[in-house]
């Protein structure tokens, strides 16, 4: 049996009678306006060309066909830290390959019936988990779908096309989900064609993502225009796209003052209009597809010459060669095809615009609701984007979005993946500072490697610019009594302090007005303290905060409060008589480099090298050097009193231990960690460092060892709930990456609000899980990589030429549980539209804290090179179809490189595997799971929790029900998982229709839970739909009328539990327990209160998620038109302001 990623040669049938859409031929339809429009084709006549043996989907052999079979998930890499380099990674290579540009390009329905004719290579899917490889293909008559070989009678081994009810894309029919080769299927690649009186369904899997394009999109449309879609096609002339290229090139040609158009424009002119609508293609290639282009209409003339014409076209052909920089109408056309005709997108166009060629408003508000997640849109908001992005003019007068102008609008910014509202402050910043976390540079003077680099203040400048917070000053004695900064022990050069606390104090407040954290290491005599002391007062003035701490505080104040405020973080003199310097210990990350430096030289000497040599190379971070760093001798030094007094919030101690801190330490006062000691209790205790990082301020700097200023992965400690991780901004990379990423959110003011479980005074949360967080619900990430556009060769390379071979990979970034990688397969030799076409799916357990990170790289066999990437949180997503703009290894954009996706998030519901939850692996109630409490071992607290447990399994079934039916109800809808209910409702609607057109189901919109009415007898399959629907809005009204009460009594269960909090350590002693059992009881009684939030706060979001649902519901049906005449119900948010409300005749969805 064939492999499903296997590619064959397959040559159909001629076909007879076919008549060639040349030109502007395009599909007469009769619009609302009674104007026929198409968007059509506009190429010259040619031969379509066959794509299914393009970009193949990629399975394991079909025989292993099994619950064991699925394949392995290829190992986690290393990080791209600098050269972006994959060499040595052992992975199966895969590859496709994607339609050139001497291949016509799919553009419309013509295209794809004349493909259907000639055939192609399709896999059947049967109940029994058999797969058949047959040959498909329409008949030349354009009646009926025929299959072969068959041991069915040919007369059998077909479908008439007028018997077809619906076409289905993706594994969405129950032989799909019950087929023992589920996991193997593409879901881009899967289709199913539901047909006959008994709703039957023929489930097939293409060879790409393309093909099955081509099938769904050529059957839909002559299952609406039957047999006669081709004469249509062939005589329709009117085209949105034709007539607006006709414009162009007329424009052009005023411009070259050519008086005849037919001799053509300017070849520069012609790259020129190209190079305006797509401005990523090459020039160059342009220009050589018009001179190839050239070359075959002077080899045409030159046949005509040879067949014997006569003197005077003899002489009119010699001036046509002679004209090799003019370029036709035709040429113009074709080249326009060739390089702004993107085939993705329009398959995505004839999806919502009902088979026609063109979006008109209702077209286009189905769009933005259904896949982009708007909402309040109207017609009006449809019609403005029209008249933004269409560029014919006829289109926007009539209403109409093209081609064109799709593409348009799918590439501007509000289609951009981050959601537009984290591009400003976003967050709440009225809470303790330390409960955020803060952009932080490591020895921000510093522009390369650790040792021996230059410094800059430019460091300073650059880090302030992109939103850095906290900054590092190390000051030393200087010349001239002129305190200086550098990295003692090094051969870094010095700068002047003045120079750098002025440039501080310019650019302090350029990109953020929240506080600026500036760590100040003093190594300076009593004398030059003095003068930096000055130096403080005069450069940073009234910005510098300098009022003491509140004694009684349990927390230090709130960004919002401390706005446009420098606080200094440093060593600060102890109680002792007023107006005496004192000796305080020294903090010295230069002499512990240098020391590791020396080990280093001395290691490098004994294996014959030398000192120079050693300094210069990359020291390995081994374990070794992590977990056990040299002690070092502690230092002390004199500090002047009043430099002492400006260090006020942020008053450096030395950590000794959590207990420790939690007994003694200040809100006001911050450790610093070594990275290696960071991590080692991130290991170690990673509940006590999240409990630590509640009240106090944590810092973690760089190892010493990272001396080409190498940065650490900052998700290690930020899952820790550490405020402060140092990072080296001049090194770009992975790492530098996700934090520039993660500090975009909140309008990369430099604050971002840490996840909730880690602010509660009590909650539990270990930050080495790898399995679910208790109180957060998981979520399910679905990411579509479709298509990539003008990816450029990686910088530097020499190798292939400017040939590209481009693929992906989607990385999740978070705590343990989340961190996962998946890639699409190769596209050979296209970097300028590779088509990609393939679906992921990732469960975020922790969506707060997750980042989502795609990297493009060109595979090569030497050393996989670098092309791209683009870093985002998981909370700034949008939904829907969006385009990625792809940066550099140093982080600056890619002009026009981008990739095209398709992301959505839903709820992740229990039972089976996360990616299959069909109908056949649903779990039963008696197999869910309850969150369970802990026993602490104290009666009197424990009886409290026992009164919740019974609440949470209320809760719980609540939730699961109505999530539950939702899902049952979505799968007869015959749509994804990733479909929401506004898209099954419109989904439905495509299949209700009787014998005579009328629907056979309304909905009547009266009442709060919209009902689902029948018109008249229905098939099996159509009562199934309404019983299920029955099911969801009864369980919907569950939650909505009993969800209030069970909130009320889960949180009165934790108000009474928190009342032990204060005395528990004394009732626990009472019980007996000592020790480690002590300890195990307030963990547990963290855990308690923990599931008790969490399952309230989820009770409150799944009543939410009803009052959407019938939302969705509601309109899906007014758009669908599914709903019964004479009912005066409008759109629940059609529009922006008071048309929001619903008027007196239709009820509102359910209130919160």
């Amino acid at each position: 049996m064939a492999e499903f990623g296997e590619n064959k040669s397959t040559v159909g049938p001629p076909v007879a009678g076919w008549k060639a859409a040349s030109g502007g031929a395009g599909t007469r339809l009769e619009t609302h306006r009674g104007e026929p429009v198409s968007n059509g084709n506009c190429s010259v006549p040619d031969t379509v060309k066959r794509v299914q043996n393009e970009s193949s989907c990629e399975s394991p052999a079909w025989e292993s066909a099994g619950p064991d079979s699925a394949s392995k998930t290829i190992p986690r890499r290393s990080s791209l830290i600098k050269d972006g380099s994959r060499a040595g990674r052992d992975r199966k290579k895969t590859v496709s390959f994607s339609s050139s540009l001497s291949e016509k390009k799919i553009s419309s329905a013509a295209d794809c019936i004349h493909s259907m004719v000639e055939g192609s290579e399709l896999k059947k899917i049967r109940t029994n988990s058999r797969v058949y490889q047959r040959y498909y293909l329409l008949d030349t008559g354009l009646q009926a779908l025929c299959w072969e070989p068959s041991k069915k009678e040919s007369d059998k081994a077909r479908i008439s096309l007028d018997s077809i009810r619906e076409v289905r894309t993706g594994r969405n029919t129950e032989t799909f989900r019950t087929s023992g080769v589920y996991d193997q299927i593409s879901e881009d690649c899967a289709f199913s064609i539901i047909y006959g009186e008994m709703y039957e369904s023929l489930d097939l899997v293409a060879n790409s993502a393309e093909v099955a394009n081509i099938w769904v999109t050529g059957l839909r449309y002559l299952m609406q225009y039957g047999k006669h879609a081709l004469d249509m096609l062939a005589s329709s002339q009117d085209s949105l796209r034709l007539v607006w290229l006709e414009q162009l090139f007329s424009s052009a040609a005023d411009s070259d003052r050519q008086d005849d158009m037919e001799e053509g424009i300017h070849l520069q002119s012609a790259v020129k209009l190209i190079l305006t609508v797509n401005p990523g293609v090459s020039s160059s290639k342009v220009e050589n597809r018009f001179k190839e282009l050239q070359r075959l209409r002077e080899k045409m003339c030159g046949l005509t010459i040879d067949n014997g014409s006569e003197v005077k076209e003899h002489v009119e052909t010699k001036r046509l060669m002679g004209k090799n920089e003019s370029v036709t109408k035709q040429e113009f056309i074709e080249v326009f095809h060739d390089f702004c005709t993107r085939p993705e997108i329009y398959f995505l166009l004839v999806q919502f615009s009902r088979n026609k060629e063109f979006l008109d408003t209702k077209d286009l508000m189905r769009f933005l609701e259904a896949e982009q997640g708007m909402a309040q849109v109207s017609e009006e908001t449809s019609l403005k984007l029209i008249q933004s992005h269409e560029p014919s003019e006829e289109g926007r007068q009539q209403g109409y979005l093209s081609l064109d102008g799709f593409t348009s609008y799918l590439t501007s910014a509000e289609c951009q993946l981050i959601d537009g509202e984290h591009d400003t402050v976003c967050q709440d910043m009225t809470q303790p500072l330390s409960h955020y976390y803060i952009n932080s540079s490591h020895n921000t003077y510093l522009i390369e490697d650790q040792f021996r680099g230059p410094s800059d203040i430019s460091g300073y400048i650059r880090a302030l610019r992109m939103g850095c917070r906290c900054v590092e000053v190390d000051v030393w004695d200087g010349p001239d009594e002129e305190p200086v900064v550098c990295t003692g022990h090094t051969l870094s050069p010095p700068l002047v302090l003045r120079c750098v606390l002025e440039a501080i104090g310019k650019f302090a407040f350029v990109s953020s007005d929240y506080p600026l954290i500036v760590c100040i290491e003093n190594h300076c005599s009593l004398q030059q303290q003095r003068v930096m002391w000055q130096h403080f007062m005069r450069i940073f003035g009234e910005k510098l905060y300098i009022d003491p701490p509140d004694k009684g505080a349990s927390y230090l104040p709130s960004p919002h409060d401390l706005r446009h405020r420098i606080i200094l973080k440093g060593k600060k003199l102890g109680p002792g008589p007023d107006g005496q310097d004192g000796e305080v210990s020294e903090e010295d990350e230069g002499a512990e480099m240098c020391q590791r430096m020396k080990a280093a030289n001395c290691a490098g000497a004994a294996s014959g090298g030398n000192e120079k040599d050693a300094a210069q190379k990359n020291v390995p971070l081994t374990p070794d050097s992590q977990s056990n760093p040299l002690p070092l001798p502690p230092k002390h030094f004199q500090l002047l009193k009043e430099l002492s007094d400006l260090v006020t919030l942020c008053r450096s101690i030395s950590f000794i231990d959590f207990r420790t801190s939690s007994q003694s330490q200040k809100p006001w006062e911050l450790c610093s960690f070594h990275e290696a000691l960071a991590v080692r209790l991130a290991g170690e205790s990673p509940g006590d460092f999240v409990n630590h990082n509640k009240h106090f301020l944590s810092r973690v700097h760089p190892s010493p060892m990272r001396i080409d200023s190498s940065n650490m992965n900052p998700q290690d400690l930020w899952k820790c709930g550490c405020q402060i991780v140092s990072m080296n901004f001049q090194t770009a990379g992975l790492m530098m990456d996700l934090n520039t990423a993660w500090f975009r959110q909140n309008g990369r003011c430099g604050y971002v609000l840490r996840p909730a479980i880690m602010r509660q005074e009590v909650s539990y949360f270990s930050a080495d899980t790898r399995d679910t967080v208790p109180g957060v619900a998981p979520q399910l990430l679905h990411v579509k990589v479709i298509s990539g556009q003008n990816l450029p060769k990686p910088r530097g390379s020499g190798t292939k030429g400017d040939v590209v071979d481009p693929y992906v990979y989607v990385e999740i970034h978070g705590i343990p549980a989340d961190c996962t990688e998946r890639r699409t397969r190769t596209v050979i030799q296209n970097g300028d539209n590779p088509i990609f076409d393939e679906s992921f799916e990732f469960q975020i357990n922790l969506p707060e804290l997750a980042l989502v990170r795609f990297v493009v790289l060109d595979d090569d066999f030497i050393g996989d090179e670098f092309i791209g990437q683009f870093t985002i949180p998981l909370e700034c997503l949008q939904p829907g179809y969006r385009h990625v703009p792809l940066q550099s290894l140093t982080g600056e954009d890619l002009t026009h490189a981008k990739l095209f996706v398709h992301v959505a998030l839903t709820n992740r519901r229990g039972g089976g595997k996360p990616h299959k939850r069909g109908l056949s692996v649903r779990k039963a109630r008696k197999g869910r799971n309850y969150p369970a409490l802990r026993d602490l071992g104290v009666r009197a607290v424990d009886d409290v929790f026992k009164m919740a447990t019974p609440l949470l399994r209320e809760a719980t079934d609540l939730k699961e029900n109505m999530q539950h039916s939702v899902a049952v109800f979505r799968e007869l809808c015959g749509v994804s998982a990733v479909a929401n209910l506004m898209q099954c409702v419109l989904a439905l609607g495509s299949r209700v229709s009787g014998p005579d057109g009328a629907p056979l189901l309304l909905f009547d919109l009266r009442d709060q839970y919209p009902s689902l009415e029948p018109q008249g007898p229905l098939p099996d399959v159509l009562r199934r739909v309404v019983s299920t629907y029955e099911m969801m809005v009864q369980a919907s009204r569950a939650v909505i009328e009993l969800s209030d009460g069970i909130f009320d009594r889960i949180l009165h269960v934790q108000t009474m539990a928190m009342e032990f909090h204060e005395k528990l350590q004394s009732l626990a002693a009472k019980e007996g327990l000592k020790g480690r059992k002590i300890s195990r009881a307030l963990e547990s009684f963290s855990w308690n209160i923990t599931i008790l939030k969490g399952q309230a706060d989820l009770l409150k979001h799944a009543k939410a998620e009803v009052q959407e649902n019938m939302k969705q519901v509601h309109d899906a049906a007014l758009t669908g038109n599914l709903t019964k005449e004479g009912m005066g119900v409008r759109r629940v948010r059609s529009r922006r302001g008071q048309d929001d409300k619903p008027n007196t005749t239709s009820s509102p969805a359910p209130s919160m």
